[in-house]
């Protein structure tokens, strides 16, 4: 990972303002790193930076938008992760919501693990990861080495 981090903003519809009030409290930080999200999550985290801007400041990387989720977005997402091209996510998720795609969430918290990714599913956990040091910093997770499932014979 380089020092600027391309990081996956993701929010359930009931969790949405709670992921408004964490960019509009951390959105200097965000400014610095690529911010990728999934639909309607994309148009309310760039509505809640271009608010918060100081005249003449720039919003440098724009925001790249995904499809909603329900509609490939999380796919989306889990392929951009395999491929190497996220280094963290914040994804407020609703525990207390089923939600129509909610194979596809599993799968891409899933495939978060399987690619070491830092990731938050709550408040608390981005905070923590926002301010770690290693946000602004070089960094080389490890990998874990699938090739035995992969190998295995099947009987």
């Amino acid at each position: 990972m380089e020092k600027s981090k391309r990081i996956a903003l993701v929010a359930h519809d009931n969790r949405k303002k709670d992921l408004a009030e964490w960019v509009e409290f951390n959105y200097k930080t965000l400014l610095g790193h690529q911010l990728i999200c999934t639909g309607t999550t994309g148009r309310m985290v760039e509505e809640t930076i271009r608010n918060m801007l100081e005249k003449g400041e720039e919003f440098e990387n724009p925001i790249i938008m995904l499809k909603s989720g329900p509609l490939g977005g999380d796919q989306q997402l889990g392929s951009m992760i395999s491929d190497g091209l996220i280094d963290m996510m914040i994804f407020f998720w609703d525990p207390m919501q089923p939600q129509p795609h909610d194979v596809d969430v599993k799968a891409l918290l899933r495939i978060t693990v399987v690619y070491n990714i830092p990731t938050a599913c709550n408040r608390s956990t981005a905070d923590f990861m926002i301010s770690s040091h290693l946000l602004k910093e070089e960094y080389e997770p490890r990998l874990v080495d699938y090739s035995v499932y992969i190998h295995r014979q099947i009987t």
